[in-house]
């Protein structure tokens, strides 16, 4: 199957959901939530959305709740997404844990900026990232986000200030992904524009 096939638009997530709910019906019990959820997008698609929003790996029993579904029926979606190169998976102490494939997540955040950006604003998104690395540079005197983590683990070093190294090496951290995203597609833009079947996802 092609991963073009994946439907991404068509698929609705929880957050969605909880958007076109009322605060009353949100803070109720799953009912109300499962329900519309379940009425409006397939099991398959549930469980890639909730598979592509993970942060960490969780194992399949954590996204089949989360996606309203049986543990088998997840296990046999996410065994589909890894065969589609969307999702990968690790085992640890026998369980086996699924995350979004990073070769795939990348590809398709770099399609996004095609979709939404000339070579002019992607070359302006770039100066703007890099000027914000500039500021911390030059606000920490570091090189990294890891000399800030360093730093917040010291000793001497009071509770806010770690927080707010954390929080900043965490914010840069993103810029420099993002701006790698950017680089990628101002690198590559003539060839991805012109021809979109070479950056298939």
């Amino acid at each position: 199957m092609d991963r073009n096939n994946l439907r991404e638009d068509s698929t609705i997530t929880f957050e969605l959901v909880l958007l076109r709910m009322s605060p009353e019906e949100a803070s109720n019990d799953e009912p109300e939530w499962v329900g519309t959820w379940t009425e409006h997008a397939s099991a398959f698609d549930r469980v890639k959305s909730v598979t592509m929003t993970l942060s960490e790996p969780q194992p399949a029993p954590w996204i089949a709740e989360e996606a309203a579904v049986s543990p088998n029926t997840a296990r046999d979606h996410l065994h589909r997404l890894i065969d589609l190169g969307v999702v990968t998976v690790t085992e640890n102490g026998g369980t086996r844990r699924y995350y979004p494939d990073p070769l795939y997540t990348r590809l398709r955040d770099v399609r996004e900026l095609l979709r939404e950006m000339t070579k002019q604003e992607l070359s302006e998104t770039a100066a703007e990232l890099k000027n914000e690395i500039t500021v911390w540079k030059a606000k920490y005197d570091a090189d990294s986000p890891d000399t800030l983590r360093e730093r917040a683990a010291v000793d001497d070093v009071s509770a806010e200030e770690a927080y707010e190294f954390v929080r900043a090496a965490s914010d840069w951290e993103l810029v420099r992904y993002r701006l790698s995203l950017v680089q990628d597609a101002i690198e590559n833009y003539d060839t991805w524009t012109s021809d979109p079947s070479s950056i298939t996802v």
